[in-house]
């Protein structure tokens, strides 16, 4: 699955947030051109997604060459010597590191930064109220957040399981997710018979015209409905 592309040709945040206004240290001034790094965030993004960000500086003398001093970029990014930061992150996570810039004086001059780039999932999925029992009734909601740059075809499905493994259908929406959406509070709940359930919540996000589906799930421990037939 390819995912969408993340592109930045100037200092720039996006989707993700967790950005870090890192300190930059300088290096010597020649003829009064000091070497500064312009580009202080970058990104987020998520994992398969196409990502795509060129580091800009000024100052000094070119060609400029950039690499990773310090920390690990997401794996399955690299860094070019010319400054483009590419590739298709492979795990969720936060991560930390510093990338240096070299000019091409005589001596050189080089600068750092550190960054953060958080790499978090496409399709985030969380309580907002816990699936409970009143009386007969299993009720509860969740919330939905789409952090890529594409609208989604979500299809959203809860499903009440009791102890002999029948399942009761308490909650069904499918709707277009919008890109950027965060924290969609959808509500769910139904009448149940008299017994132990587990709740299941499964999302399942769909943009057909790049093959991508994303998925979240969440579950509950055992709900006890004592009321019913």
């Amino acid at each position: 699955m390819t995912g969408c592309q993340l592109t930045s040709l100037a200092a720039s945040t996006g989707l993700g947030g967790g950005q870090t206004q890192a300190r930059q240290a300088t290096g010597p001034v020649q003829d009064g051109a000091r070497l500064v790094i312009d580009t202080v965030s970058l990104p987020g993004t998520y994992p398969r997604a196409t990502y795509l960000v060129r580091l800009q500086a000024r100052g000094g003398t070119l060609p400029y060459h950039w690499k990773v001093e310090k920390g690990d970029l997401p794996p399955g990014l690299r860094l070019e010597d010319d400054g483009t930061l590419q590739g298709s992150a492979e795990r969720l996570g936060e991560y930390r590191f510093t990338i240096s810039v070299t000019d091409n004086s005589r001596p050189a001059l080089a600068v750092q930064r550190e960054y953060t780039l958080n790499v978090v999932a496409a399709l985030l999925m969380q309580w907002k109220k816990p699936a409970r029992v009143t009386g007969n009734r299993i009720e509860g909601s969740v919330e939905v957040s789409n952090t890529t740059a594409e609208d989604f075809d979500f299809t959203f499905v809860v499903l009440a399981v009791n102890e002999s493994g029948r399942a009761t259908a308490i909650g069904y929406q499918r709707f277009p997710l919008k890109k950027g959406t965060t924290d969609f509070e959808i509500p769910f709940g139904e009448t149940v018979a008299r017994g132990s359930y587990v709740v299941h919540v499964d999302g399942v996000g769909e943009v057909a015209d790049k093959n991508q589906i994303h998925r979240a799930r969440l579950q509950t421990q055992a709900l006890q409905a004592t009321l019913g037939p």
